[in-house]
């Protein structure tokens, strides 16, 4: 599935040092399925791991995967590049933009929620993944509102309003522009989980 070579392996065990006891890796892919694909690794701490992520152990750590992004990141290779200046993590990920059977294109027999929560989890939940956390579609009302809770690093997040309306209102009016506007129905709480 993912081959992380012997050299990508040890940097990551240094750079696991002195986190939060139990911390791992996580793999995950940006726009999977566009020609616009990009490959991402984090930092994934045990409250944030998922009852449904794939676990590939390595002697020193695992690495949590979302289990749709395993079409996407089928054969890719993780490995560290390390020069006298410094070192560059390289992901070579030959699936990452091809499309795969749950692509916008093959939904648009699907229902408006169905869609959202496909923009939500393959465009949104990427990037927010980068700062812990995620977000979800509750559900949409009749007035065409998207109702949506954070979780994880998101929660109590200072910069969760500007990340509704810059960024999630405006990539799903974009895409749906039958859509009214997005409502957070999260009981944000401040606190060690929130990233800022």
């Amino acid at each position: 599935m993912i081959y992380i070579t012997p050299v990508a392996q040890k940097h990551f065990s240094k750079l696991l040092v002195g986190k939060k006891s139990g911390t791992q890796i996580r793999v995950f892919v940006v726009n999977p399925g566009t020609v616009r694909a990009e490959c991402g690794v984090c930092f994934c701490p045990p409250e944030e791991f998922k009852h449904s992520d794939m676990v590939i152990k390595f002697d020193l750590f695992s690495v949590h995967i979302d289990p749709i992004y395993m079409p996407f990141l089928k054969d890719a290779k993780i490995d560290v590049i390390i020069n006298k200046l410094d070192s560059q993590l390289t992901i070579k990920a030959p699936n990452a933009t091809k499309e795969c059977n749950s692509t916008i294109n093959e939904m648009n027999h699907d229902s408006l929620e169905d869609r959202v929560r496909h923009v939500l989890q393959f465009q949104i939940n990427p990037q927010l993944e980068l700062h812990g956390g995620s977000v979800s579609l509750v559900r949409i009302t009749e007035d065409l509102l998207a109702v949506i809770k954070f979780y994880g690093g998101c929660n109590g997040c200072a910069m969760a309003s500007y990340t509704i309306k810059e960024g999630i209102e405006t990539t799903l009016k974009n895409l749906f522009p039958e859509l009214k506007g997005v409502l957070d129905m999260t009981q944000h709480q401040h606190g060690t989980h929130s990233f800022y």
